[in-house]
């Protein structure tokens, strides 16, 4: 990350992004803003992000799409602003590459949690001189940000990165919802199940040998998730 945390806001509303570019540079974060995607795509090459930020809605390359493109060339977080509150909306983002989803209209102290949030590198550990974890199957490398299942290397987002490894930190225990939610997203994000069914699935997609019948990452009804490492 750069010594200032440089962001890219991507949204056409002038207002917000006057907004946003004020409030995020009194916090010490270096701005650059992009009022559609395909602009976004190429401030990216030479500015770097350590976050995007972007709306939903927007002319010639929508948010979705922006989601995929850069998840092709890049594994930077992505924060979503959107007046779309609706869970399916919630959804379709996440599962295009975003990270977090929040909507609009929103609080600064709300926003700038979520920014915090998405800036760290270090995923959530009990334990802060933890760098490796060996554990059945799974090879996880937190500087690296790598992980190989059997030998196989698996790239995944930051979100999905972090989920796993909070669960890889807790092996063959059950995890409710609420506390994966809480250590990984925060706390303002304790009722956002939705968000854990989306990342769930596109892990059991990259990890499991089989989808239908998960042997890693298993479900436990009505409470959370067990995490089994495999022998």
């Amino acid at each position: 990350m750069h010594t200032r945390p440089h962001i890219l806001v991507v949204d056409d509303e002038p207002q917000i992004t006057r907004v946003l570019r004020t409030s995020l540079n009194a916090q010490g974060y270096e701005i650059r803003v992009a009022n559609d995607g395909e602009t976004a795509l190429e401030i990216v090459k030479d500015f770097a992000p350590d976050l995007v930020i972007t709306d939903l809605a927007m002319p010639n390359m929508n948010g979705i799409e922006l989601c995929r493109r850069l998840r092709t060339m890049s594994q930077v977080p992505i924060l979503i602003l959107s007046v779309r509150g609706e869970e399916r909306s919630k959804i379709e983002a996440l599962d295009s590459g975003a990270d977090d989803y929040v909507t609009k209209p929103f609080s600064t102290g709300e926003l700038l949690a979520r920014i915090r949030a998405a800036l760290r590198r270090s995923p959530p550990s009990t334990n802060e001189q933890q760098t490796k974890i060996d554990l059945g199957d799974f090879h996880i490398d937190l500087d690296a940000h790598s992980i190989a299942v059997a030998g196989r290397e698996v790239r995944l987002t930051p979100k999905e990165f972090d989920v796993l490894v909070y669960m890889a930190q807790h092996p063959r225990k059950v995890l409710t919802h609420r506390t994966i939610l809480n250590a990984v997203w925060g706390s303002n994000s304790v009722e956002q199940n939705e968000y854990l069914r989306v990342f769930v699935g596109q892990l059991r997609k990259k990890l499991e040998p089989d989808v239908s019948s998960p042997k890693y990452i298993l479900t436990e009804p009505w409470v959370g998730y067990r995490f089994e490492p495999g022998d």
